[in-house]
């Protein structure tokens, strides 16, 4: 299963049902997983872990050094990517910058032509990414988020659960948890129609959208709407909701978007 003119470096470790394609380069300790396919043209270099049933499309390059300048090729790190999912075309995913560090991808992503993923990037479960979309280092992304077409994300920031966020966006804040996102650190709203469709109950997202109001429309700022939250419980998806704002990063959370005039026009 191995084309002739692959380069499949003597480390290698390619399990026997693997495919490879024309003129893959595998190169240093790469590790390819059960009924992987890599298409030809494509390039997994260094300490790059594919498990089983995952697809990597034509001249996608993963596990290339990170784009950060204070890294130097003695720094071992790398790249892991888990169970059944599809990277499309040109995608890049570079490896950890620091010794130990990695850059990991769940199981079950849909990552479409020319989407960048960027060292230490922690992606979680069942997310689709968009064409061209552009995900900086540190960035944890979690799990059933659709991320549109374009859009940009900044080092070092978090995208929740359930988030869909609006092509050509750009986003140097949190992004939390049942969100829609657009523009430049907006918050449009929650995503009730992907709630709706993941099985979110009717109860769920009427929880989740009384914290929602209590942040982001209740007039306090973000330590009083917490405070004034937890002085009653939550149910499980709602409590999750709140967490995310418990432990900002350093970056804040995204703003609410007020429709104006302007928007109707």
């Amino acid at each position: 299963m191995i084309h002739p003119t692959a380069l499949v470096s003597a480390e290698a470790k390619i399990d026997p049902s693997a495919e490879i394609g024309a003129y893959v380069i595998i190169e240093g300790p790469v590790q390819i997983g059960a009924a992987c396919r890599i298409a030809p043209h494509a390039q997994i270099v260094g300490d790059t872990v594919i498990s089983e049933g995952t697809s990597i499309g034509r001249a996608a390059v993963i596990g290339e050094f990170p784009q950060d300048i204070g890294f130097t090729p003695a720094i071992q790190s790398g790249v892991r990517i888990g169970r059944n999912n599809v990277i499309r075309e040109h995608v890049t995913i570079h490896r950890g910058s620091k010794d130990g560090g990695l850059t990991e991808v769940g199981d079950g992503n849909f990552i479409m032509v020319g989407a960048h993923l960027g060292h230490d990037v922690k992606l979680g479960n069942k997310n689709i990414i968009a064409n061209a979309a552009l995900i900086a280092g540190h960035v944890h992304l979690g799990n059933n988020t659709f991320l549109g077409g374009g859009a940009v994300f900044h080092q070092f920031l978090r995208i929740g659960d359930y988030c869909v966020v609006q092509g050509n966006s750009s986003f140097s804040k949190d992004i939390p948890h049942y969100c829609s996102a657009g523009r430049t650190n907006l918050i449009t709203g929650m995503n009730v129609i992907g709630l709706r469709r993941q099985g979110f109950t009717t109860e769920d997202r009427k929880h989740i959208k009384e914290l929602f109001d209590l942040i982001y429309r209740s007039g306090r700022n973000l330590k009083q709407a917490v405070a004034e939250a937890r002085t009653r419980t939550w149910p499980d998806h709602a409590e999750r909701f709140l967490q995310f704002f418990e432990a900002p990063s350093k970056k804040g959370v995204g703003t609410l978007r007020v429709r104006s005039e302007a928007d109707d026009e």
